[in-house]
């Protein structure tokens, strides 16, 4: 949905997630989520009457099911879906942000948890609920992959924690090498926790050994 399709609230919820994830929590106040989501200032309180700690929980929330949403299409736009394939298009999408915008504006849960963890309980119960909306339909892609299940779980908090620490190394260098770092490494780490790959039909293959220099790495950026 586009941002002007967007009714007053749904607005208000996404400036806020964009603002946070530039200015922190702290720095986000509650009138410029109004002027950013161009809604009349007098809504706010009819919207959220929790206040900005409402506010906060909600674009976190939104923020973890815009990720969890995305795993699904980062496959979709792979012609073969591999672990590597999948990390690489996760990290790509913030490497072309940084390449194309600067490096400005983080992750929005991150932010949260960073301001908030240990001042607001809502807060940070609801960035703990965030990354755990993105980690489960990661780890269900793993799976679906041919990854054991016992694996997939904990491989994709590794491939979210990986991503979220190059995100910062990022910001504070303003260079991408962080995140082209740790899709390069992780990428055969990934792929090697496969006991099965999906053929064309669905049916379940033993993955092929990679080529000299090949394979494994080419999902990295």
């Amino acid at each position: 949905m586009a941002v002007s399709e967007r009714g007053p609230r749904e607005r208000m919820v996404f400036s806020a997630a964009q603002l946070i994830r530039r200015d922190g929590v702290t720095a986000t106040g509650m009138r410029e989520v109004a002027a950013h989501a161009g809604a009349p200032r007098g809504s706010l309180q009819h919207y959220f009457p929790g206040g900005k700690e409402q506010l906060v929980n909600e674009a976190v929330d939104w923020a973890g099911g815009y990720a969890g949403k995305r795993v699904a299409r980062f496959l979709a736009a792979l012609d073969e879906p591999t672990p590597s394939g999948l990390f690489a298009a996760m990290v790509r999408q913030w490497t072309d942000e940084f390449q194309e915008a600067g490096f400005a504006s983080g992750c929005p849960v991150a932010a949260a948890t960073v301001d908030c963890a240990e001042s607001t309980e809502s807060t940070r119960t609801a960035a703990a609920a965030a990354f755990a909306r993105w980690n489960r339909p990661v780890a269900e892609a793993l799976t679906d992959m041919g990854v054991p299940a016992e694996r997939a779980e904990p491989l994709a908090t590794v491939m979210i924690s990986a991503l979220e620490g190059a995100l910062l190394i990022a910001r504070a260098e303003r260079d991408v090498r962080a995140l082209t770092a740790v899709a390069h490494e992780l990428g055969p780490f990934l792929d090697g926790a496969r006991t099965t790959s999906r053929g064309a039909t669905g049916s379940p293959r033993t993955p092929a050994a990679p080529e000299p220099g090949r394979g494994a790495r080419s999902g990295s950026v």
